[in-house]
């Protein structure tokens, strides 16, 4: 489809930044996932010895079914909605589809009815879908690693550089640019750790969970056993109590994860934001690029703007997700089923998001003489320490006095020297105080980007 003609900006205008999630969640995609289930199903059935009817498949038998989803492709995918034009149903075409295939494969035509045996849609969807998350979240993780190496080297090169905080949007006590970055590392990466150690699960249990054909077959096969070993095979985690489908619920921890930490990358855009429009942060030129139709002047911080719109709509179709997903009417409806195809457009807002960040962090440079100014212009927020150190000193209401002669007021350097100068405190403590500046007034903020960043 031309990009001009789609529907959803992701397969169109945003393309090339989300290509690669396109192998894993397209439909396409779907039909090779349920085609590797229904294999791997297929060769796990030969390997089961009390299952007399299907003999134990040779080396050639492996390789040439596990080359029917290796090598599947649109060509062979259109084969698949070929025969879905006649059953309107997806699951049983890629089942049809397959047993088209073995029926040409020698010594393989003989074991057609033991395709999708015995399953249920939901046994062979359930895995298909964690697995394409799965599959989709190591592509994202990437670039969140990315995202981190990056706020990691800014971080760490200006983790001395003096910046004024606002608290309340008012002046505040100075922190550092590298020590706020470090702030937004240190968040992405708890939050990094505990998307890794997801696992999701799988069911492979029949029409309502309980095994019911496959114990009418073959009862002497320990059929919770054979699906155990078969979904750990994947790297899924064994569900063995549960309707026709599968909670979900694994899926609604991944889901809600990501929001987190698209919450964490939306406060770090609003942040560099503000501070691209207080002037402490500012933007390279980008040769014939243009910020404004009628403002020649503009260079807008459009790339964090860009990727908060994503990571918006990525957050509602996450959260519709996770909220619907784990329920479902008794023991099976079909909510989940149109509701699961639009994961893969969920990841692929927060990965161009994400990479959206990428590229505007990449355009930044600290402005360090706007950064000084508005220091100096703010002596006032001295009266922290200054009140500390006079409480140490055991003065009378330091905290009441500095209240009446700082709050609401800009302070000069020169004006709060003078105050310090008329405190009747030893000398030492005075000339300590007399040192202050707000530049070097920053207490830990270095050090806790060399410890918590090594």
């Amino acid at each position: 489809m031309s990009e001009l003609k789609s529907i959803s900006p992701l397969d169109g205008r945003y393309q090339n930044d989300v290509k690669d999630l396109s192998p894993i969640f397209s439909e396409s995609a779907l039909m090779k996932y349920r085609l590797i289930i229904e294999i791997e199903y297929l060769l796990a059935l030969s390997h089961e010895p009390k299952i007399k009817e299907v003999r134990e498949f040779n080396d050639e038998d492996r390789v040439n079914l596990r080359m029917i989803y290796e090598k599947f492709s649109e060509e062979e995918a259109l084969k698949v909605k070929k025969i879905e034009k006649t059953t309107n149903h997806d699951v049983k075409s890629v089942e049809y589809y397959l047993k088209d295939k073995l029926k040409k494969i020698n010594g393989l035509k003989d074991y057609l009815e033991f395709v999708h045996f015995a399953l249920t849609s939901e046994d062979v969807n359930n895995l298909a879908y964690s697995l394409m998350l799965k599959d989709g979240v190591a592509v994202y993780l990437r670039s969140l690693r990315t995202l981190l190496k990056e706020l990691k080297s800014l971080s760490w090169a200006n983790k001395n550089v003096a910046l004024l905080s606002l608290t309340h949007g008012q002046p505040a006590s100075p922190t550092t640019v590298g020590k706020e970055l470090a702030v937004f590392y240190y968040r992405l990466f708890r939050q990094l750790d505990v998307l890794s150690q997801i696992k999701l699960q799988g069911k492979f249990s029949g029409a309502v969970g309980n095994w019911s054909a496959q114990a009418a077959a073959y009862g002497r096969v320990d059929w919770p056993a054979f699906s155990q070993t078969f979904i750990e095979s994947f790297g899924l985690e064994f569900n063995p109590l549960t309707t026709q489908i599968e909670s979900h619920d694994g899926l609604a921890q991944v889901y809600h994860a990501l929001i987190r930490i698209n919450n964490i990358i939306r406060d770090l855009n609003q942040d560099v934001w503000l501070y691209i429009s207080r002037g402490v942060l500012k933007q390279h030129k980008v040769k014939g690029e243009v910020g404004s139709s009628t403002m020649p002047h503009k260079i807008n911080p459009w790339k964090f703007e860009n990727s908060d719109g994503n990571l918006g709509l990525a957050n509602a179709l996450l959260s519709q997700l996770a909220n619907q997903l784990p329920v479902s009417k008794l023991q099976r409806d079909l909510s989940d089923s149109t509701a699961l195809r639009n994961q893969g457009a969920a990841l692929a807002y927060a990965l161009l998001a994400l990479k959206s960040t990428l590229d505007g962090l990449a355009r930044l440079e600290v402005d360090r003489q706007a950064a000084q100014a508005e220091l100096d212009n703010h002596w006032e927020i001295l009266a922290e320490p200054i009140q500390v150190v006079l409480r140490r000193l055991g003065y009378d209401q330091p905290y009441e006095k500095l209240k009446q002669l700082t709050r609401g007021v800009r302070i000069t350097r020169a004006a709060l020297q003078q105050l310090v100068r008329g405190l009747k405190i030893p000398k030492p403590k005075k000339d300590q105080l007399l040192k202050l500046t707000p530049e070097k007034y920053i207490g830990l903020a270095a050090k806790l980007v060399e410890k918590y960043l090594k």
